[in-house]
């Protein structure tokens, strides 16, 4: 399906729908690859339209406006010919429900993480006010405001060591009114702030170096920083688990995504005792998280010890893997 007959498909649409099929059969005549917020042409189609429309439940519903055409057409066209996420095309990406501002600056937020904070963290880290939460390698900030946002009373500190990355997080923490709740700070994973953490939280770059050059086009769009998890995907993870008994709390939490590095990550960390769950929504491939709750704090010392080489700790883990060939999640677009 050429752009001419994309054209012609939507001068003959009636409805938003007849729209949404149009632009989904040319996504699928170009063989797109998806994993940006959605997992199919049919989804990612609709994404489109809707953003055009504004979101408008009203606009939706009419027949869609003749001025549309245009800027669905060059925006449909520019997604098969540059291979662009539509979110760094649209501007925006959704996430846990909320609407947040991205671009290239800063990774596509996709994490199957959504769901644990649409829970207020419940069952593994329940939140209270005055509880203090980090977010290491926040990029646009999705995590950060999405905790805030449905942990009333909770503070969060955001790191970044992309002071561009920051920048888009400044935008994001601004447009939810959350700038008294949510600190954002320029740093290499910990910052160098007193005090500890009830819940430590990390969505860190984990595709194995090897493994970047095999991601489709689209991947190429994001900053490889945000990526690349050196030879085995852990680099971050390491520095992280190293260091997290530093900064958290007697009973604090650790969770952090971990990926493709999910088998080396298993190999190197034989000695934790995991449980693999699914996530209720994995756009079709089931998700996985695990947690070790340490049962009492003479082994937690013991585990702590062998496993990280770190001082004596309390350390709940939660490692999470979104189970897909490629880093991505389905996004529960708003449909209404």
């Amino acid at each position: 399906m050429d752009v001419r007959e994309l054209r012609r498909a939507l001068e003959a649409g009636r409805s938003s729908e007849a729209w949404v099929a149009a632009v989904g059969r040319f996504f699928q005549s170009h063989n797109l690859s998806y994993g940006h917020g959605t997992d199919n042409a049919s989804d990612e189609a609709y994404w489109l339209i809707r953003a055009q429309q504004g979101w408008s439940p009203a606009s939706w519903a009419e027949t869609p406006q003749p001025e549309l055409i245009d800027p669905v057409v060059e925006l449909a066209e520019r997604r098969a010919r540059e291979r662009k996420p539509l979110a760094y095309l649209l501007g925006e990406a959704w996430f846990a429900g909320l609407r947040f501002e991205v671009d290239e600056r800063v990774l596509i937020p996709r994490s199957p993480l959504a769901e644990v904070v649409e829970r207020g963290f419940e069952p593994w880290c329940p939140l209270e006010p005055g509880d203090r939460v980090l977010d290491i390698g926040t990029g646009s900030g999705c995590l950060a405001i999405a905790t805030a946002y449905y942990c009333p009373g909770v503070s969060v500190d955001a790191t970044d060591v992309s002071g561009e990355a920051l920048s888009v997080a400044r935008a994001n923490v601004g447009q939810y009114g959350l700038e008294t709740r949510i600190r954002l700070i320029e740093s290499d994973l910990f910052p160098a702030v007193p005090g500890r953490y009830r819940l430590i939280l990390s969505n860190p770059p984990y595709v194995p170096h090897a493994r970047l050059a095999e991601l489709p086009a689209e991947y190429g769009h994001e900053p490889v920083s945000a990526l690349e998890g050196g030879p085995t995907g852990l680099d971050v993870v390491d520095r992280i688990l190293a260091a997290a008994a530093d900064h958290l709390l007697a009973d604090g939490v650790l969770i952090v995504e971990v990926g493709e590095a999910q088998e080396a990550f298993k190999a190197s960390y034989s000695a934790l005792p995991v449980t693999w769950l699914e996530f209720e929504r994995g756009g079709g491939v089931p998700c996985l998280i695990a947690v070790e709750t340490p049962p009492s704090r003479d082994r937690s010392v013991h585990w702590f010890r062998q496993v990280v080489r770190q001082p004596p700790a309390t350390l709940t883990m939660i490692v999470t893997h979104p189970c897909r060939p490629n880093p991505c999640s389905r996004l529960e677009l708003p449909r209404n």
